[in-house]
């Protein structure tokens, strides 16, 4: 087996850079009481401004004020932590998060569908990348020793098991993953790097220290057998984005949300399933939340679709009073099934599916200003449709391509020549149901060569009168 270990080094920092606006602006995150505030982490440009972790928040704020701050908040890191592993779910069933600020993960039989490591290594880094998170990778085959080799070098990969033994001999004792005080005892033994660890008699090293010293030593080299809970998937996603100020607008809360939908579809890309139904939870200072619901009529799972359909319906709420948060919920996770596609696409690049139409233009005009027709066993035209719940686009069959597409919903009087194509057909019907009509059908054309559908009652003489349009 190989397995992967993924890194996150600024795992605190990077989760609130996704929700600020400007990433580039310096920004601490500060914990500890209201009597003694230290910076935790600092970004590159907090840094610039000789802003260092460990610093008090009066000593930096005699440095500069013109940084933000945001809370040290261990509660977010632990749900950024299940939200990649969440991700790393569709890559491999084996993850753990046994490591802090770390994802260990079974790689070796996910190559056959995602290709040699070097492929698939390249696949990691640019979806993490996307999401907004620094990572180091390493490869080895057991868990313990792939997180330490992200120690010492990013990109690390050691597939074979006398391979890894070099590797860790060299690997140094305070970055091996002992406890720290036995890191500085073993330091101060002089035993600065792993192999001369490796070179001591064990029964000596038992007598000395803990017996985890010799668990560790035998994870690292593969002896000993490492017992990793493994991640399930969550049945819901839940996930929250606190503003940095009030916002009044639509237009300011565009950004968080495309971050909110990004993060739906990875989740849901990680859990093989799609979305019907979601719910935006808009945060006011005082009262209940705005809720801007959005349903779909078959499950979705596109970043770029889920936006534009939030987008559409978050346009359509007056914002009553200004938003502190933005959140997103979403409960009805039914399994997603792919659209069927062509091998070969003409222009695929302008080609829009409808199920993606579909929902636009519900989010966009409303739920009930898009329907679909079906036809009813009924000879008169204004009978013969009728509306229904839109899941699929409609095709006209062979019995009913004679009629138009596009039925007048009061016939007019066609004063210009017409030119009769086909016709007379008579209609007859509606005798039951005091509804009774008698006309005779023509297809006409217009002189800009359009074609259309018009009677005349049967019996009378005059003009046509137009009744529908063909396409």
């Amino acid at each position: 087996m190989l397995w992967a270990c993924i890194l996150l080094p600024q795992l605190a920092l990077d989760a609130v850079l996704r929700g600020v606006a400007d990433p580039q602006a310096p920004l601490a995150l500060i914990s500890g009481t209201p009597q003694r505030r230290v910076l935790q982490t600092v970004n590159a440009a907090a840094r610039e401004l000789g802003l260092r972790p460990g610093q008090s928040l009066a000593a930096a704020q005699m440095l500069s004020r013109d940084f933000a701050m945001r809370e040290y908040d261990l509660a977010q890191i632990a749900r950024w932590h299940g939200f990649l592993a969440a991700w790393a779910y569709r890559f491999s069933s084996h993850v753990s998060l046994h490591y802090p600020r770390a994802l260990v993960m079974e790689v070796e039989s996910s190559f056959a569908l995602f290709g040699p490591w070097e492929r698939f290594e390249a696949r990691l880094r640019e979806e993490l990348t996307a999401l907004g998170f620094r990572h180091r990778i390493a490869l080895a085959p057991n868990p313990a020793a792939a997180r330490m080799l992200t120690n010492i070098h990013d990109g690390l990969a050691v597939a074979q098991s006398d391979a890894l033994r070099q590797v860790l001999e060299q690997l140094p004792v305070a970055r091996a993953g002992f406890d720290p005080d036995v890191a500085r005892a073993l330091s101060r033994m002089g035993l600065h790097r792993l192999h001369q660890v490796l070179a001591l008699p064990r029964a000596g090293l038992a007598k000395r220290f803990p017996e985890e010293v010799l668990h560790h030593l035998d994870m690292l080299l593969g002896l000993r057998a490492q017992a990793l809970e493994c991640y399930a998937p969550a049945d819901f996603f839940d996930v929250r984005i606190e503003l940095n100020f009030d916002v009044g607008s639509h237009q300011a809360l565009l950004f968080p949300l495309r971050r909110l939908t990004s993060d739906l579809a990875a989740f849901l890309a990680g859990r093989d399933s799609g979305v019907q139904r979601f719910v935006l939870h808009l945060e006011h200072r005082e009262g209940e939340d705005s809720l801007v619901s959005v349903g779909l009529l078959s499950a979705e799972r596109d970043a770029a679709m889920l936006f534009e359909l939030a987008r559409g319906r978050l346009e359509q709420l007056q914002v009553r009073a200004p938003v502190q948060a933005l959140r997103l919920l979403a409960r009805d996770l039914p399994a997603f099934v792919p659209q069927e596609r062509e091998l070969f696409e003409a222009r695929p690049q302008q080609i829009l599916p409808w199920e993606q139409l579909r929902e636009r233009l519900r989010a966009r005009l409303g739920d009930d200003a898009v329907a679909a027709l079906s036809v009813r066993p009924d000879h008169r035209p204004e009978q013969a449709w009728r509306t229904s719940e839109v899941r699929a686009p409609f095709l006209l069959n062979d019995s009913s391509s004679a009629r138009p597409g596009w039925l007048l919903q009061e016939p007019q009087t066609q004063l210009s020549s017409l030119r009769v194509l086909a016709g007379p057909e008579r209609i007859e019907s509606g005798w039951w149901d005091g509804g009774d009509m008698r006309r005779d059908y023509y297809l006409v054309e217009t002189r800009s060569g359009q074609r259309g559908w018009a009677y005349r009652p049967v019996g009378q003489g005059g003009p046509l009168w137009l009744h529908g349009w063909f396409a």
